[in-house]
């Protein structure tokens, strides 16, 4: 998924500062500026041109806003208070939503009543689905998944989960051998343990990340699917 035009704009105008950067901080007012910015750029109709499928790039938009944040507050999801600030995040973007909804909504005739509260639907819905959207390790390969057997026990093939060894896991069908394989891929899990190292987060919301991640791994050619590099291009 390429990093959204309106969040690569906001980088840009220093609204969202880089990862790593010092002397940078982003507070949840941020988000919910950021938030409505968003709702507002890929949730209206023909006021914009806009289609119902740009829905979706909002949707990307919100998830990958909400991450940076979660990532400024020092947190992954391996810690218990990432979940719980995760829905607090989403919760007050609800929230700032509906009052400004209700704000409009008092200045508004008949006709511009009914066409913002359909725009509020549509914005609930984003905020709903981004808030709903598979975390990592939760997102499904292309191909169809499948049940199988891995050393007496079924599995899904093609469909990455939280890892032991690694961050993920992954079991897929070997083509040469039709053996069922698991691929252990991502930097943390007990590897990382042992050597006192903290799971990295895929940092895909951030740009400059994203691309010398995919460049060092050569992510445009990933291999085959019984490999580790190409799961983790997958995920970046």
């Amino acid at each position: 998924m390429e990093f959204n035009d309106l969040v690569k704009r906001l980088l840009e105008e220093n609204k969202v500062p880089e990862e790593g950067a010092e002397g940078t901080s982003f507070t949840l007012d941020d988000v919910l500026e950021s938030g409505m910015e968003i709702l507002a750029d890929y949730g209206a109709y023909e006021a914009n041109l806009r289609g119902p499928e740009t829905k979706g790039a909002g949707v990307d938009s919100l998830k990958d806003l909400v991450e940076y944040y979660l990532d400024k507050l020092g947190l992954t999801d391996t810690d218990a208070m990432y979940y719980k600030k995760r829905h607090e995040t989403y919760q007050a973007i609800w929230d700032e939503n509906f009052r400004l909804n209700k704000e409009l909504l008092s200045h508004a005739d008949k006709n511009e009543r009914k066409d913002q509260e359909i725009l509020n639907q549509r914005y609930n819905a984003m905020i709903l689905s981004a808030m709903n959207a598979p975390q990592e390790g939760e997102e499904e390969d292309d191909t169809p998944e499948e049940d199988a057997e891995y050393r007496g026990r079924k599995v899904k093939l093609n469909k990455p989960t939280r890892g032991d060894v690694k961050k993920f896991k992954v079991y897929v069908k070997d083509p040469k051998t039709g053996n069922v394989k698991k691929v252990n891929f991502g930097h943390g899990g007990t590897s990382a343990k042992r050597k006192g190292e903290k799971t990295m987060k895929i940092r895909k919301s951030n740009p400059k990340a994203r691309k010398s991640f995919r460049a060092r791994h050569n992510c445009d050619n990933p291999g085959p699917k019984t490999k580790a590099r190409y799961w983790s291009c997958r995920k970046w």
